[in-house]
This record gives structure tokens, sequence and C-alpha cells, in this order.
């Protein structure tokens, strides 16, 4: 698909035990440019057993929906095309199943989706479904509109021809590389539980694959109806560009920091875990799916509503081009949902390298160094991007439970063609700084990895290579600390890695951030230990250190004594 929409479906269709299939179901991946520029849509109905003309109904609504769509003004929106076009359906199978004896009470559930640009519109009448599987979370997206009673389950309240009008649901939802969605009919989901739907969605085959395994587990299972199910991959969505999140951000504005137990725009806030300096982080669930979370808010005391703006904008761009294993990901709130300033992260069980270097035993080599190799591969990852991160240390790397790293906090990022911070705003840490930031530079790929190395520093002995530097202070920066006079125990090619990293004049570090992770992974084989010095008299022959002492001492005694 044009545009970066790139999508994968297939689908799967079976009658079971009935006499006929009155399943319907269908997509139009278009590549033309009318099509490329309106989405991909997709669309399942399942026709009204017990009377006539079901399947008639399912697949003209199906078709009609697809077909009609694209005849709609672009300038509409997905909602309101998508609800002209089923209105019209409606009335026209509701006019012939009242008219026509051969088709007579005809009707179908509907559930359609169009995806445009980052944003799932949904579109559902009736107890057809569809499921969003996003990383391991299965969620379901549409409710059953059927009577609740027992033993009536089947009895539908809303469908497509039932009523002269049609009453739809619509909800809209942000969508990501790698979900999977899935339409199904009851014939589906009336026979397969939800754990059982999302162990076959997580097997991750072919979408065709995938649709006749959840076909034919719901008929293995018993099921007596017609099973249908449509799986659509997304492989890629379109990059956020920035006028468009300036414009979204633009009316937001910084409220008053919430309290644990509070809900913010449909976020439930279940417990507070850290109030810092410029923000506020909450781990809560997103009562929509029940997806845990954590929230960021910022801190209305310390910078503009502008400088906060520029960094929300600063990490949403970011997570919109950068996708990687080691970043850390920034959830995107449905359009119209976020009332004021905040960021929404998913949350990765595990701890700071920061938390972790206040846990005994102290990182031992090889832990050091799976860290820092992960920590080297997520910056170079933002560097090939021309992204800048400016704000490297423990506090801002995850260990995940699993052994993965995330590197979080891209608020102050410099980014090409993005504004830039006024100097006082930018909240970096002193500690971890390269010097020529001090002296008023922008950063660059080389103070990120003078960061890099100052962190490693820090992991391996719990100081600081220049000691710790109080913010707004201008430090002189000669040679560092020597690593292996904290931890005699680690080798010398190790700490000529870092040392050479930590070097004042970046002309002096390695060349990029990759360098110095091949230096670390080769470790002797490509690093040229320091030269070593040669140790003073006083550590060599003491005795004879304090011989010479006692010898010139005597000399000048002796020539003052003659003098006099």
């Amino acid at each position: 698909m044009a545009g970066s929409l790139r999508v994968r479906v297939g689908v799967a269709s079976e009658t079971g035990r009935r006499e006929r299939n009155e399943d319907f179901a269908g997509a139009c991946l278009g590549s033309d440019g009318q099509i490329a520029g309106r989405g991909v849509l997709a669309a399942l109905a399942d026709g009204m057993g017990g009377a006539k003309g079901g399947r008639e109904a399912a697949e003209l609504t199906v078709r009609g929906f697809l077909d009609g769509y694209f005849e709609q003004p672009e300038t509409l929106g997905p909602q309101r095309n998508a609800t002209r076009v089923l209105d019209t359906l409606n009335r026209w199978v509701h006019t012939v199943g009242r008219t026509d004896t051969t088709l007579a009470g005809m009707a179908c559930t509907f559930t359609g989706l169009v995806v445009m640009g980052r944003t799932l519109h949904v579109l559902h009448v009736g107890d057809s479904r569809l499921y969003r599987l996003s990383g391991e979370h299965l969620s379901r997206l549409t409710q059953d509109h059927v009577m609740s009673r027992a033993g009536l389950s089947h009895v539908l309240l809303r469908a497509i021809g039932l009523e002269d009008s049609v009453r739809l649901d619509y909800a809209h939802h942000p969508v990501s590389p790698h979900d999977r969605l899935m339409l199904c009919s009851d014939g589906v989901h009336g026979a397969l539980a939800d754990p059982e739907i999302a162990a076959i969605l997580g097997r991750r085959s072919a979408p065709e694959e995938t649709a006749h395994d959840l076909v034919a587990a719901a008929l293995a299972a018993g099921g007596d109806d017609n099973a249908s199910a449509l799986v659509l991959d997304v492989i890629d969505v379109p990059a956020m560009d920035q006028d468009s999140l300036g414009l979204a951000l633009a009316p937001l504005s910084i409220g008053d920091l919430p309290r644990a137990g509070e809900s913010v725009d449909g976020y439930r806030l279940d417990s507070q875990l850290s109030d810092g300096r410029y923000s506020r982080l909450f781990l809560g669930r997103d009562e929509t799916d029940g997806r845990q979370v954590v929230l960021k808010f910022p801190h209305p005391r310390v910078a503009s509503e502008a400088t906060y703006k520029s960094a929300f904008l600063r990490e949403a761009w970011i997570a919109a081009r950068v996708r990687s294993p080691w970043i850390a990901e920034v959830l995107e709130p449905a359009p119209g949902r976020q009332s004021r300033l905040y960021s929404v992260m998913p949350f990765y069980e595990g701890e700071t390298l920061e938390a972790r270097l206040k846990r005994k035993p102290p990182l031992g080599l090889d832990e050091g160094l799976d860290i820092a190799i992960k920590l080297g591969k997520a910056v170079a990852t933002l560097h090939r991007a021309g992204i800048i991160h400016r704000d490297i240390k423990p506090d801002n790397i995850i260990l995940e439970k699993g052994g993965s790293l995330r590197l979080l906090d891209l608020g102050v990022a410099r980014i090409p063609r993005l504004e830039e911070f006024r100097a006082e705003d930018i909240p970096g840490t002193p500690s971890f700084m390269a010097p020529e930031l001090f002296a008023g530079e922008a950063g660059a790929e080389a103070s990120d990895l003078f960061a890099v190395a100052a962190t490693l520093f820090r992991a391996f002995t719990g100081a600081y290579p220049h000691g710790e530097i109080e913010p707004f202070s201008r430090p002189r920066f000669g040679r560092p600390a020597a690593l292996t006079q904290v931890r005699p125990d680690l080798p010398s090619w190790l700490e000529a890695a870092i040392t050479r990293a930590l070097s004042p004049s970046p002309a002096d570090r390695q060349g990029d951030v990759i360098e110095f992770v091949l230096e670390l992974e080769h470790g002797s084989a490509l690093v040229e230990p320091p030269p070593l010095r040669k140790p003073p008299l006083y550590d060599r022959d003491p005795v004879r250190f304090w011989q010479t002492v006692s010898a010139l001492l005597a000399a000048g005694l002796l020539a003052a004594l003659v003098l006099r």
C-alpha cells in the first residue's frame, strides 16, 4: 500500500453443519492513487438465520461498503463516509426484506474497519466481532448486540436491515506496526474462548493460514454454525509528521498533577512510580482494553508550557519513526481522547539500571558488557535516524525481566528540522554530560558516546568518572578516574575503551557508538591498553626512597652549616 501503510490479509469461511454459508467477508487493498489516500478496508457480515436472504444481505452489505466508501467525498472523513454508505445499504436491505417475498426478513450483522494513516476506524452492528492482538495482548474492540437473557444470546437486537434506520457503533483506535486484527462471525467466537483465539493468533502464521486455523479449530470444537474469519496484519503505518503532531498538541495544556486512584481520559492511575523534578509517573491501566501502561505527566512548576509541548512532540515524533527492540515505545491515544498533556508508554516489567546498581552483588564483567552492548545498539539506532538522545544515564535505562533493555526519555532529544530547546530548559544530567555541552553546543553523536561511557563507568563502579557535577557548574575535565583502581577485577582493555570514550575532546573518542560497541564485544583484540606509567620510587623501593630523602636532607643541613 502506498504512503507507508502496508497490510496483509487472509480470509477463510466454512459452511459447517448448516445447509449453506450465509457469511461473507472481503477487503479492499487497492494501490491506485485514489484508494491509496483513503485507507484500507475490511468487513465481515453474517446473514440472519431463520430468514430468507441472509446470504444476500451479507454479501450485498460487504460489497456495497467496499465499493461505496470510495465514492464518498474525502473531506468528510472515515466515520461519516462509512456511516453514509451503511445507512443507504440498511434502507435498501430493509425495504427489499419487506417487499420481496423471496428475500423476506433479510438482514445481517456487520463489522467493518478502515485503517487510515495511523488510526483504526471501526463500524459495527450485531454479533460478529473484531479482535486486536497487540504484542501478546488480545482485546475485543466490539460489543455484541444480543439479548442478555439466558438461552436468548443468539437473538439480535440490532442488525443491518432489521429496522428502517441502523444504530451503528463507531470507535477509533491507534494502530501500530505488527498489530493483528481479526474479524469473525459467531461461528468462530461462539466455539472458541478468547484465550484459544489469542493462542492461534499469537502463532503469527501467515494471515491466510491463521484464518484457516481459526475456522478449523471452531468446527473441531463442535461449532455447528458457519465459521468465518478475516485476519489483517499491519506491517507498517505512515510516519506521523511534525505538523500533524503540533496541531494535535496545540489545544492541550498542562493540568494539575493527578494522584493515584484517579482516572484521566480512560486511564486508571493505580500507583505512583516516581515524582521527580520534571514529571510524575504512574503505573496505570487503559480501561478501554485492559492494557497495563505507564503515564508521565509534566510538572507545571518547572518549565514553560511551550517547552513541555516541545518535549512531548519530540517523543511522539521519534516513536513514529524509530522502531527498535532497544527503544521504549510511546503509545498514541486515539484521536480526541487526550484532554491534557501527558505521554503513555507500555509497562516494561523490570527495573532501571540505577536501581540495579543499588543491589548487591555489583555488576560483573559479563553482565555489564551485555548491558553496555545493548545500550550501544539502542543509541546507534537513534543516530542512524539523525536523533541525538542527550540524556543517557542509568535512570533512563530499563532492564527488562526477559533480558532485554529499553532506552527511555526522548523528550530532550535533538531532532533534525525540529525547533531547538532554550539552553536553560534542557534537563540534561551534568554528571553524564560531555565537556562540549557545557560550552554551549547542542549535542552530537560524540556527546552521546561520552554519556554511554559515563553510564558504563558508573555501572561498574557506582561512581562518576569526573565526580558528581552540580547543575549550572562549570567543571574542568581532565583524565577520568581509573576504572581498574576502583575495580581491580576488571580487565585493562575495558578501562582503555571507556577512557577513550571519555576523552575531553570529541576528536579523541571512538568514531561512533558502533566502534565503541565493537571494542566491547571483541575486548583485548581491538583495544590497545593505555600506556603503562612507571610506578614511583616509593612504590618500587621504599627503603631506597627514604635513604635518598635522608641523604638529601643531610646534604642540605651540611650546606647550611658551612654557609653559616
